[in-house]
C-alpha cells in the first residue's frame, strides 16, 4: 500500500531578481502535483518583486504567501525561520527564486518523502550564453538533451533508478543545499531552525542539516527525480565564509542539536508581514 503523501508547503528564496522569480514561479504553476501552498521568502526585495508576485496572484490555485522584511544585508536564514513559521503544512520543500523546476520536481520530492530523513536534491545549470533568449521567450522548457544545459547529468530523470541514492541514507551534512532541499517543519522546529548567526553568504544549509543529522534524523541524496535548473549570476560576497565555517565545524564536532539563535529567535525580530496577494 502506497504511503499517504505528507501536506506540502513549498518555500521560495529570494532577493531582488523578479526576472528570475517569474521564470521559477511559471515552472511552480507547471508542476504536475501542487504543493499545498507556496511561501516568498523575500529578504528584502523592492517594489518590482512585489509586482511580479501580484501579477501571479489569479494563476495560483493553492495559496501564495509573501514574507517580507526590511533590507538590511544578507539575512536569508532570519526570512526563511520566518517563512516556515508561516508554513501550514507538514513538510516543507526549500528552492531558491534563481531556480526553474520540472515539471515532475513536486511530485518526485513526495514521493520520496521519508519519516527520519532529509532530501538533498541536485541541480544542473543554464549557461549565461543563453539566458538573453531564456528571459524574452519566458523559457522553463528545458531537459537533459537542451542546449545550454551545464551538469547535463543532473538533469537526467529516470525515476526508476533513483533508489540507488535514496535508499544510502547518511550521517553527513556535506554539500547540503537549500535550492532542493526538503524537510519536515516539526524537524526543523526542534533544531530552531537555520542559525542566524550566519549572516552573508556560505555554509547555512549545511549547518541546519548537521544538526538535523545529530538528533538522527539522517540526510537522503536524491538523484534522477526532482530536477531543476539553476540561472547563472555571478557570485555573491564570501566575506564571512570563514566565520560561517567555524559555526558549522563547531555544530559538527560539538554534536549540537540546537542553535542559540535560530527559529523562534527570527520571531522576535521586527515582525515580517506576510502579504496575501489580496493586499495589493
Amino acid at each position: 500500500m502506497e504511503q499517504k503523501k505528507p501536506t506540502s508547503s513549498l518555500i521560495i528564496s529570494t532577493y531582488n531578481w523578479p526576472e528570475a522569480l517569474s521564470l521559477s514561479l511559471k515552472s511552480v504553476l507547471a508542476q504536475k502535483v501542487l504543493p499545498n501552498e507556496v511561501i516568498i521568502a523575500d529578504d528584502g526585495s523592492t517594489e518590482e518583486t512585489k509586482f511580479i508576485i501580484d501579477s501571479f496572484k489569479n494563476k495560483f490555485p493553492v495559496p501564495l504567501k509573501h514574507v517580507w522584511h526590511e533590507d538590511k544585508g544578507f539575512r536569508k536564514t532570519i526570512i526563511l525561520n520566518k517563512a516556515v513559521a508561516e508554513a501550514s503544512s507538514e513538510y516543507i520543500i526549500q528552492i531558491d527564486g534563481d531556480v526553474i523546476l520540472d515539471i515532475n520536481f513536486v511530485e518526485d520530492h513526495l514521493r520520496v518523502a521519508e519519516n527520519k530523513t532529509f532530501i538533498r536534491g541536485t541541480r544542473a545549470h543554464l549557461k549565461k550564453e543563453i539566458l538573453p533568449s531564456v528571459f524574452e521567450d519566458k523559457r522553463i522548457d528545458f531537459s537533459f538533451f537542451s542546449k545550454g544545459v551545464k551538469h547535463r547529468f543532473n538533469a537526467f530523470r529516470l525515476p526508476s533508478m533513483a533508489w540507488l541514492f535514496t535508499s544510502r541514507k547518511k550521517n553527513c551534512s556535506k554539500s547540503v543545499r537549500g535550492c532542493n532541499l526538503a524537510y519536515w517543519k516539526r524537524d526543523f522546529v526542534r533544531i530552531n531552525g537555520y542559525n542566524n548567526m550566519l549572516e552573508g553568504w556560505g555554509h547555512e544549509d549545511e549547518e541546519m542539516a548537521s544538526r538535523l543529522i545529530n538528533i538522527g534524523v539522517k540526510k537522503k541524496r536524491l538523484k534522477f527525480m526532482a530536477i531543476q535548473y539553476h540561472i547563472f549570476h555571478s557570485v555573491a560576497s564570501r566575506k564571512h565564509e570563514n566565520r560561517h565555517l567555524s559555526l558549522l565545524n563547531q555544530s559538527l564536532f560539538e554534536k549540537l542539536k540546537r542553535c542559540e539563535n535560530g527559529y523562534f529567535e527570527s520571531l522576535q525580530h521586527e515582525k515580517a508581514p506576510v502579504l496575501e496577494l489580496s493586499q495589493y
